[in-house]
């Protein structure tokens, strides 16, 4: 430790602390308008300038590193006069427009002015005279206010990695050249809005349809309501409208965000919000009272159980929703309706890895810790687009790159992150299976892997080496068309290195082999000595927000709370003790199981809260069928979604900004969300809904407030055993935390695993997709997210400006295959499979290898899932939405 004096406040900090992290360990204010948390200084501001002792110089706070006995000095007249200087020189081109600048009141060089007593520059006539820009969909850029102090460049380059903007010009003229500049035209700009979250002046500044200055508005910290990152943010209100969104410094998110998590917070307030409930009266839906609503579904739910018995009912959960709201809604159909037919989209997307990591590690969760990724010397991404499916742990990535990382990608398109990528395996669709056996036959053939961890830490080794020995290199790039050498750099690359972690999504986890797949990414990490270890890991990105969350609170028909077993006795008593009434052990229908016994009348009333599967769920003319055969169909949305337009009874329940509660991000961190604003209209916060139809159904339910269901939930749910509201209020906590002194758990399976003393190796050969190109349907069919929207679009659709960037549906078809058909990009055209067909815009581009058609599914107007594969993984039921047959033709 080295001891220094900072007026006259003697300070110990380790070796290699700069000036200003010494200051700030103690409270001392040091300006700064450069800086930025995160990044080695650069110190272009100079606006932090102090002195030392014994020198005549001044020295930058921010990029000078202290030394033993330093006597510094932050607010000398030496000092003070040099600031003055310093903001003299920075008004010289900065349009000093404060009364009529939304920065007002929050404009850091406005403050630092009035604190200094700089009034107007002694620089007269060479301010530029650069317009406005505001061709962007989402901020402005004013050069005239700019003071080049370079964080936008910083943020961009360096901590989102995309390096879309920079400095032209020099001097007086120099300016920041954004990539709607005419001078410099990028198209690497992806419109996250960070290089305007940390601009200190009023040179980029958010569009808004409600005119407001910072300090007419509140700020409410919470947790971001689209993907399972759980960035922390801030929202800002005024009036009861939320009208911006500024990044906070989350342990996920360092400061980040991305274009959704920025701007997408319009739908908020939107106009086509549920206000009141609606119930079908001859056949047209009509707004009505709670109560009538309430009471017709309570009356027809009585009728059902006593006609056909509980299980001729089921309900879907939401990962878009609280764990609260999950809770609850678990809770009302087991204790008071008597059915574990509960489901949710976990179902769609990551069943197969609570299953597949379940058996081989007993716990099926991110092994690691978001931040981790940014630390790491490879990192191998397969089944994940992750710039534009969780835009922030894809920055993460790109830091760790220019860090020395190497970087595997293993993905059928040519995502945006293969840009820098040291290996790009352009797998063929559905091969997942037979690529990591293929790197597994590489390492064990090249005496790569962790003997000493196998021995010590893991079972069924032997039978690992049986299966994958005839997977050579050869073989595997004969089945998933790669080369055979690309393979083995891989493997090499990532069984060398000392932090190594695998990053997958439903890439990985919608198959048939969806299962066998995630088990694969488990075997290569156990057999390289992978888990257990900080920097490495097996990573599953969950989709949604709260995906994580609605499967921990029990929202799966075989699982209470924290994967406690349906028909394990001991754990329904439990449970059975706790809700003081008699419980189900026969396990539920899955949400695939659920719409086919609801087409065939054994399930007769459906409760649906915040899904919407006549988007997203496979074969939706399946699902459509099976809906308008729904003797009871209950929607609870904040939108009239897809589903919701054929609901017998729609509840309007609210945002993420209109109630408090939690969400579990991917990596196991259990973070508040606050409420910003008063419910919209007569909507109401989710789980008291389901509160008012328990009490409706003969059921005694008290919850009064969210903190209350999360108490109780963590009596039952022993891995958030040790949360309270009062300990989140300080940050989020990763589970298990099962104490209330535990200080929850970064990484899982340190020294033991979940399921016991040893992991086990769960090999699997290679098989085909169900579903593979004929004739008829000669080409292979797969769908994925894009970066402007989320799920269903059901939010992301009403923000004006992510439907302007990308507001229909598409088709990605290669050219050589265009060519064939004669299609040429802006062509509409035909895609069909067995199930159906959609006519769509296409885009030729050779991101798809030949053969292969990729469709977004966000889209009502060119739906993705008519054409998809019911064809399901039979250990975790997911349906196989990533390979299906297809063909296209000119419409």
């Amino acid at each position: 430790m080295l001891n220094v004096t900072i007026d006259g406040i003697k300070v110990q900090v380790k070796e290699g602390s700069t000036i200003l992290q010494a200051a700030q360990s103690v409270g001392i204010e040091i300006p700064t308008l450069c800086y930025l948390k995160d990044l080695t200084p650069e110190a272009s501001c100079r606006i932090c300038l102090v002195e030392i002792e014994g020198n005549p110089k001044l020295f930058t706070a921010c990029s000078t590193p202290v030394a033993e006995g330093n006597v510094i000095h932050t607010k000398s007249e030496k000092v003070i006069a040099a600031r003055r200087s310093v903001l003299d020189l920075m008004l010289s081109t900065h349009r000093a427009d404060c009364f009529s600048c939304a920065k007002n009141g929050e404009c850091q060089l406005q403050n630092l002015c009035y604190e200094y007593g700089v009034e107007q520059t002694s620089y007269e006539g060479v301010r530029n005279d650069y317009p406005i820009d505001d061709s962007n969909e989402f901020f402005t850029y004013n050069p005239q206010q700019c003071i080049l102090c370079q964080r936008c460049v910083n943020v961009c380059q360096k901590l989102h990695g995309e390096s879309a903007i920079g400095i032209v010009n020099r001097g007086f003229k120099a300016k920041i050249a954004t990539p709607f500049d005419q001078l410099l035209r990028s198209t690497n700009c992806v419109s996250c809005g960070n290089c305007v979250s940390v601009c200190p002046v009023g040179a980029l500044l958010p569009k808004s349809r409600v005119r407001f200055r910072a300090f007419e508005t509140k700020k409410v910290p919470t947790t971001c309501t689209y993907c399972g990152v759980g960035c922390q943010l801030e929202l800002q209100v005024k009036d009861n409208t939320v009208v911006g969104a500024q990044p906070l410094y989350g342990e996920a998110n360092k400061g980040l965000l991305c274009v959704k998590g920025k701007f997408g917070y319009n739908f908020i307030n939107h106009k086509d919000r549920l206000t009141k409930p609606l119930i079908r009266k001859d056949g047209v839906l009509v707004e009505s009272e709670w109560d009538e609503a309430i009471g017709y579904i309570a009356d027809k739910i009585k009728t059902i159980k006593a006609e056909s018995g509980a299980d001729a009912l089921a309900g879907l959960s939401s990962a878009r929703c609280s764990n609260e709201d999950n809770y609850v809604f678990q809770k009302m159909m087991r204790a008071a309706i008597g059915t574990n037919n509960v489901d949710h989209c976990a179902r769609l997307c990551h069943a197969s890895t609570v299953a597949g990591l379940a058996i081989t590690l007993g716990s099926g969760a991110m092994t690691n810790s978001i931040a981790e990724a940014a630390d790491q010397d490879v990192v191998f991404v397969t089944g994940s687009n992750t710039t534009e499916t969780h835009p922030v742990i894809g920055s993460l990535i790109r830091q760790a790159k220019r860090k020395g990382a190497k970087i595997i990608v293993a993905e059928p398109r040519r995502i945006p992150l293969c840009r820098e990528a040291d290996v790009f395996l352009q797998i063929k669709p559905g091969t997942n299976v037979a690529l990591f056996n293929g790197m597994m036959n590489v390492i064990i053939s090249e005496g790569l892997q962790d003997q000493k961890y196998i021995d010590e830490r893991t079972e069924g080794y032997e039978a690992l080496c049986e299966v994958v020995k005839d997977y050579t290199p050869e073989v595997v790039a004969e089945i998933c068309n790669i080369d055979a050498e690309e393979l083995k750099k891989a493997a090499r690359l990532y069984a060398k290195a000392d932090k190594a972690g695998i990053y997958y999504a439903m890439g990985v986890t919608q198959h048939s082999t969806g299962t066998e797949g995630v088990m694969g990414t488990s075997n290569l990490a156990l057999l390289c000595g992978k888990i257990g270890k900080y920097g490495c890991g097996v990573n599953p990105l969950r989709g949604q927000n709260n995906v994580q969350g609605a499967c921990d609170m029990g929202c799966l028909p075989t699982d209470f709370p924290a994967y406690q077993k349906v028909f394990n006795d001991a754990a329904r008593e439990k449970f059975e003790r706790a809700w003081g009434v008699r419980l189900s052990g026969k396990p539920g229908l899955t949400v695939t199981e659920i719409m086919n016994a609801v087409e065939e009348g054994k399930v007769r009333g459906l409760y649906i809260m915040g899904e919407n599967p006549m988007m997203s769920d496979p074969d939706i003319n399946h699902v459509r069928k099976a809906l308008e055969n729904c003797e009871l169909l209950v929607v609870q949305d904040i939108f009239l979604t897809e589903t919701a337009a054929l609901a017998d009874v729609v509840l309007p329940g609210c945002t993420f900004a209109e109630k408090d509660g939690t969400f579990t991000n991917t990596e196991r961190r259990v973070q508040r969300i606050r409420k910003a604003i008063n419910c919209v209209g007569e909507s109401k916060a989710d789980f008291e809904i389901l509160s008012e139809v328990m009490a409706a159904l003969g059921y005694a339910n008290s919850f009064r407030t969210a903190d209350e269901v999360f108490a109780e939930m963590a009596t039952v749910t022993p891995s958030y055993g040790g949360m309270s509201y009062e300990r989140l209020e300080k940050g989020g906590l990763q589970w298990p935390c099962p104490t209330a002194d535990h200080p929850g758990t970064p990484i899982l399976h340190v020294g033991k695993f979940s399921r016991g003393e040893r992991a086990l190796f769960k090999p699997a050969p290679y098989r085909p997709s169900a579903e593979t190109p004929d004739s008829e349907y000669p080409m292979i069919f797969t769908t994925g997210r894009i970066l402007y929207h989320y799920h269903t679009s059901t939010m992301t659709g009403r923000v004006e400006g992510l439907m302007n960037i990308s507001g229909r549906s598409y088709v990605e078809v290669n050219p050589a295959d265009a060519a064939k058909l004669d299609i040429v990009s802006g062509d509409s055209v035909k895609v069909s499979s067995r199930r159906g067909g959609v006519i769509v815009e296409a885009r030729v581009t050779d991101i798809v290898p030949e053969g292969v058609l990729f469709m977004p599914f966000h889209f009502a107007d060119g739906p993705a899932n008519l054409l998809t594969n019911t064809a399901i993984d039979p250990t975790a039921k997911i349906p196989e939405l990533k390979v299906c047959a297809a063909r296209i033709e000119k419409a």
